[in-house]
């Protein structure tokens, strides 16, 4: 068992199969090139032109574990906004956030389905399309800078928690701590902010418009994916968004924190957590405030 799994099998839990106020499976939301799993939450109060959250697990997890290890849900009850808790079977239930196929707009790889999901979405609960959000921890996360990456125009904001930058696992033979190139979890693949642009421009070469608002947080004792990579995700972000670091800002959100301000905080903010190993936990609180739900 792998040091991602340890952390999040521990929460398994069973999910009923009704409409409208729990976790259900939807089997047909559109191509499925990589056999994915969409759960999905509408909250039994459903907001009109509701926002949609696509919450990506870790390593080791499901959707069905992440929607009870967070709170989105019981916040999706209070906000009326759907939930979107997605599963990939494949690499120890790891993200394919290594492969060409996923790495590219409408390539066939992961980031089709999980964008399919959010056009099914749409469709069927006629929700605001300008107000789509996506996070995830670990594996999520690194699946969540993929998606700003390869459909920016599907979301308005992102957050993350404990990942790498878009494209740092690209070549590799797998994206699972066992079967992954162990340079980018260790922090060994740097490159300048242009170089990263130049990554993410690749990954959709014909888009032109603007890239989803991203809030990123890594453990500053983080030994399983090194918190150099927080700086690679903010080196990224910040050249595709042509925003410059600005300030710091001590014990926010909470003590022992670090807020990384880019231009005027509006598009770009990082946080690393003194202290802390992986993952970070969930700042749902935050998430939300960013997203512009709260």
């Amino acid at each position: 068992m792998t040091m991602f799994s340890t952390i999040f099998l521990s929460a398994l839990a069973l999910v009923s199969p009704i409409a409208h106020g729990a976790l259900v499976r939807v089997n047909d939301f559109g191509s499925n090139p990589t056999s994915l799993q969409m759960n999905i939450y509408v909250p039994s109060k459903l907001a009109t032109s509701p926002p949609i959250i696509l919450a990506l697990h870790p390593c080791g997890g499901t959707g069905e574990q992440y929607a009870q290890m967070t709170k989105y849900n019981s916040l999706a009850d209070q906000k009326g906004f759907i939930t979107i808790f997605p599963s990939t079977k494949k690499d120890t239930n790891c993200w394919e956030v290594n492969k060409e196929r996923t790495l590219t707009h409408d390539g066939g790889g992961d980031s089709q389905g999980l964008a399919n999901m959010i056009t099914y979405t749409i469709q069927k609960y006629s929700a605001d399309a300008t107000k789509v959000f996506v996070t995830g921890s670990s594996s999520g996360c690194m699946m969540t800078n993929v998606m700003m990456a390869t459909y920016p125009n599907l979301f308005a904001a992102a957050t993350c928690y404990s990942g790498v930058a878009a494209g740092c696992l690209a070549g590799s033979p797998g994206a699972s701590p066992g079967s992954a190139d162990p340079k980018c979890a260790n922090g060994q693949v740097v490159k300048t902010g242009t170089e990263w642009a130049a990554v993410v421009k690749a990954m959709y070469p014909t888009y032109n418009g603007t890239y989803p608002r991203l809030a990123t947080f890594h453990g500053a004792a983080d030994t399983l994916v090194r918190p150099g990579n927080l700086a690679e995700q903010l080196k990224e972000w910040s050249a595709v968004m042509g925003v410059t670091f600005s300030k710091n800002v001590t014990n926010t959100p909470q003590s022992g924190y670090t807020q990384l301000v880019y231009g005027d905080g509006t598009k770009l903010v990082g946080y690393s957590a003194s202290g802390v190993g992986h993952t970070v936990p969930v700042h749902e609180d935050v998430d939300l405030k960013w997203f512009g739900l709260s």
